[in-house]
């Protein structure tokens, strides 16, 4: 339980993922900046904190090739209920996010997204590749390779450090 599991893609520029509206997006797209990867959640302890600083970090690089991608998960004590449209207005509403919100997606087990599937095997956490919780963070180069994982705890705020590096 747990394990890595071994996937054939060699950079998150290779998915293809929906947005919240349900188009396709290539994540190619993105080739050139700076990721961080993030599953949100509207209902979690953890979404005040996290939302707030993703969007004051968004403001603060967006200029600087970096992007935040956002994909809601309802896999945690089903704390991101809402429909594509509910989630998207929540956070770009009450947060100002300004960063793409994705469609929902499962982050563990079989049905997990295979861009998920990709970021885990990359970067295993602690306990494995599993994600433990909301707001699990992954931290992408400008060529699409993960190069840091941060846990539901970690306030995007103290990644600054690691993004202007």
């Amino acid at each position: 339980m747990g394990a890595a599991e071994s996937v054939p893609e060699t950079s998150i520029h290779e998915f293809t993922v929906k947005d919240c509206n349900g188009k396709e997006v290539n994540l190619e797209t993105y080739k050139g900046k700076v990721l961080l990867v993030v599953n949100v959640a509207s209902k979690c302890g953890f979404t005040e904190t996290n939302y707030t600083q993703l969007t004051e970090l968004y403001q603060k690089y967006r200029d600087k090739d970096f992007e935040i991608l956002a994909f809601p998960c309802n896999q945690f004590l089903r704390q991101e209920p809402g429909t594509p449209e509910q989630i998207k207005d929540f956070a770009c509403t009450r947060f100002k996010a300004e960063y793409p919100v994705f469609q929902k997606v499962r982050v563990n087990g079989p049905d997990a997204a295979p861009v998920y599937k990709f970021l885990k095997a990359s970067k295993p956490g602690l306990f494995g590749s599993r994600i433990k919780w909301n707001f699990t963070k992954f931290l992408v180069d400008k060529n699409g390779k993960v190069i840091d994982r941060y846990a539901t705890s970690t306030a995007p705020m103290s990644i600054e450090k690691a993004l202007e590096e």
